[in-house]
């Protein structure tokens, strides 16, 4: 179990592979394990591949503050230096997404390529997603319905802080740990994380959706046809002057497509990363 101090926090992290540096950040909640589970024995043998669990997730500390995307992004540039990563192409899901877009307005000679997978612009687009219309909230209450076996009261069902103290009660799904109870501590530091973000009490600071039209890498853009984060994919496929696109076919599980269209995904990012190994997979995306 690697760990190494950067800003004076320790974060537990994982390098496989050879070759350039390919850096995948995971998104609120998550860990490491989920690009272990499906991407990286496939990315490794083309990339020396750099995981790690953000602050306050997985195995890193969890100090009570600090949780900005900016914070994040900071995080991002001591962990490339503490490990000695040049300029590299950037991968990240949801929330890690919103941190590589901060990360490159910061640092944008650290990267070469950007892949947002699910991009959420959760603090920027934060007012839009607290609306009762939002598209992500049937989408959530049903979910919780059909893993709990409970219908959720009418006036709760955009009541994210109730919605997300019911996450405690779903045994884990995926990998390993499949069947286990949730950390508790985990769920309501992610809690304690988004509520302020998602409430308008934290500032997005450099991140907006403005600031997407000076982030000039080249870039992919991934999204699924039925995520509930359509806002957010369109925002950046619009703003970013040098994006390209792919849209996924729509799955059960829709934000979560590292686990569910995995090989998908990787094809996308090979034409893309490498596009003279594979020069036509992305046309017409």
């Amino acid at each position: 179990m690697p760990k190494i101090r950067v800003g004076g926090l320790n974060f537990h992290y994982w390098q496989s592979g050879q070759g350039p540096d390919l850096v995948l950040v995971h998104g609120l909640g998550g860990n490491l394990a989920g690009w272990h589970l499906t991407m990286v024995p496939e990315l490794q043998q083309h990339y020396r591949v750099t995981t790690y669990d953000l602050r306050g997730h997985g195995r890193s500390d969890a100090p009570r503050s600090g949780y900005t995307t900016r914070d994040m992004a900071e995080d991002l540039r001591g962990l490339m230096d503490a490990l000695h990563v040049g300029p590299a192409r950037i991968v990240g899901h949801s929330w890690g997404a919103d941190v590589v877009l901060h990360f490159a307005l910061l640092y944008p000679e650290r990267l070469s390529q950007i892949v947002l997978i699910e991009p959420g612009l959760l603090a920027p687009l934060a007012e839009e997603y607290r609306q009762p219309d939002w598209e992500g909230w049937p989408y959530v209450t049903q979910t919780l319905e059909q893993l709990r076996g409970v219908p959720i009261p009418e006036d709760k069902r955009c009541d994210l802080d109730y919605l997300i103290r019911l996450i405690i009660e779903i045994p884990i799904l995926y990998g390993p740990a499949k069947g286990r109870l949730r950390d508790e501590d985990t769920v309501l530091r992610v809690l304690e994380i988004l509520m302020p973000v998602w409430k308008g009490y934290e500032g997005i600071g450099e991140l907006t959706v403005e600031s997407l039209s000076r982030i000039p890498h080249p870039t992919l853009a991934i999204g699924e046809a039925n995520s509930v984060f359509r806002a957010a994919y369109r925002a950046v496929c619009e703003r970013l002057p040098n994006c390209t696109t792919a849209t996924l076919p729509g799955g059960k599980l829709k934000h979560f497509t590292g686990l569910e269209h995995p090989g998908l995904i990787i094809e996308h990012m090979k034409a893309f990363l490498e596009p003279e190994a594979v020069p036509s997979l992305l046309k017409g995306a």
